[in-house]
């Protein structure tokens, strides 16, 4: 046996230590992104947990084709950026179709056809601008006149917070 077969015999395990080693440090990679993937999983469930919204209130005009409603915030997290607050309304127009409409966000005093926006934050001391717990916001959404809601009782509103809580009422055309 000669020296030849002992390097050759050097570098193979040497490569196998190599390969063993980057493996094991490529498990251990995944194995930490895995665990910090749980860990913002689980502060998403704790923030839903303490998010709660309540609707205490709707009242229509279909004269100017409003709905205000009234949210208020009953739990602890604060809601904040309304441009991801889902807002959703199914009604059942003149003609008796069913109707079911996304209306997203619009910053501004007179939201445009399809869009709703946030009159007033009552009181709104701690946080200017941002739904507090305790808070009540008042929306204001306006729905396109060429499909008015009929005067029906099923219609519908759902609001959602960005985290994903919701809260949903009837209210009368």
């Amino acid at each position: 046996m000669g020296f030849g077969s002992i390097i050759a015999a050097m570098i193979s395990v040497a490569i196998i230590l190599l390969a063993s080693y980057v493996c094991s440090n490529g498990g251990f990679y995944m194995a930490d992104g895995l665990a910090n993937s749980v860990i913002d999983m689980q502060e998403n469930k704790n923030e839903m947990l303490k998010t709660e919204i309540e609707i205490t209130g709707i009242s229509t005009d279909m004269a100017n084709m409003t709905v205000q409603a009234s949210l208020q915030n009953t739990g602890s997290t604060k809601i904040g950026d309304f441009t991801y607050m889902d807002v959703i309304v199914t009604y059942q127009n003149e003609s008796g179709d069913m109707k079911t409409i996304w209306i997203p966000y619009q910053e501004g005093e007179i939201p445009s056809n399809d869009r709703w926006t946030k009159m007033d934050i009552v009181p709104d001391l701690i946080n200017p601008g941002i739904l507090d717990p305790g808070e009540r916001m008042e929306l204001q959404i306006r729905l396109d006149a060429s499909d008015p809601p009929g005067s029906s009782t099923a219609n519908w509103l759902l609001v959602a917070a960005p985290n994903g809580i919701k809260a949903s009422r009837y209210f009368s055309g």
